[in-house]
Parts: structure tokens; sequence; C-alpha cells
């Protein structure tokens, strides 16, 4: 009886133990500046208008999401307003690893999509796909709530993109893109 006891002893303890670890690593750890190292609400995909985002110095505000899906690939783009009224968004591809691009409007661009490298600011770009998305937005869009939109991505160099984005029957919008690293990336709360 007593090597039972001992046996349904040890067993409990190393179960309390493994319930530690397992709880341990779901904890988010902290970050050296204060901020929580796991992100509100799971993250870039799931910001919603009012959220706030630190990208490397400078806070912008979600001002609108459109959530887009091609076939059995989906991906996210945020609109971000700073007060300088230049147009801004992050989009967040969730794949195999987390791509984040942070994108400013070029409304002067006179370049059109198609050809397979594009001249704009100094640089060469080339193209590297093109689809067509159904989406849902919510927030400040100036579109509506849903609708398709099409596309023509360009990358120069390992961190450069240009994109050309038509939404309906739209002309179309021009912006240049940034690779971001996750860490570049801050989800503050939102203003009360």
């Amino acid at each position: 009886m007593d090597a039972l006891v001992t046996c349904l002893v040890a067993a409990v303890a190393v179960l309390a133990v493994v319930v530690v670890v397992v709880r341990a690593r779901r904890r988010p750890t902290g970050r050296p500046d204060g901020q929580p190292a796991e992100p509100p609400r799971g993250g870039p995909l799931r910001l919603t208008p009012g959220d706030r985002v630190r990208i490397r110095e400078r806070e912008y505000a979600v001002s609108a999401t459109i959530r887009l899906v091609e076939g059995d690939w989906s991906w996210v783009q945020h609109l971000l307003d700073d007060d300088s009224g230049t147009r801004h968004r992050l989009s967040v591809e969730d794949g195999p690893e987390l791509e984040l691009v942070f994108w400013t409007a070029e409304p002067g661009a006179t370049v059109t999509p198609g050809a397979p490298t594009i001249e704009l600011g100094g640089r060469r770009y080339t193209w590297a796909e093109t689809g067509q998305a159904r989406y849902t937005a919510t927030g400040e869009t100036e579109l509506p709530s849903a609708g398709t939109m099409r596309y023509h991505d360009y990358q120069s160099g390992g961190a450069a993109r240009l994109s050309f984005e038509a939404y309906g029957e739209e002309g179309w919008r021009v912006a240049r893109g940034d690779l971001l690293d996750p860490a570049d990336l801050t989800i503050r709360p939102p203003r009360a």
C-alpha cells in the first residue's frame, strides 16, 4: 500500500509541475520598455478602429480595417491616422511567418501597374504578384462595406515594396511600403 501512495504522490507532483510550466509559457512576458510582449486581442491581425499603434518612433490611430480574402488566403489592412493628412496603412499577412508592411500613399504618382519593372522615387521595383480579392471594411474607409479589390505588388531589395490597389471600379491607388520587423510595432490601448 505504501508503494501505491508513493506513486500517487509522485504522479500528483509531476502533474503540478506540468501545470506550472504550461501556465508560465502561456503568460506574456514583459519587454524592457514595460509593454506586454503579447498585444491585446491577439495582435496586429485583430486591431480594430480606435486602437493605437506605434511604428518605430511614431504613433498612429487605427481609423479603419479592411479584411481581404483571395481563395484560401487572407490578410488585413489597417488604415492609420497620425493627424498629418498623409494616408498610411499597415498590412498584416499571417502565413508561416507574420508579415507586416507599413505603407505610405503616393497620390501624385503617375506610374501604372503591369510592367515587369517600375521606377519610382529613384528606386526600381520588380513585379511580385497580382490578384483580386473580396473585402469587408469597418471604420472610416470611404469604401462600400464590402466589395472586390484588384492589386499589383512589386518589390525592391529586401524590404521596399510598391503597391497598386483598385477597389470596385475606382482607379489605382499607389503606395510605397517598408517591410517591418515585428519589434517595430507596439500596440497601445485606445485613449480614454
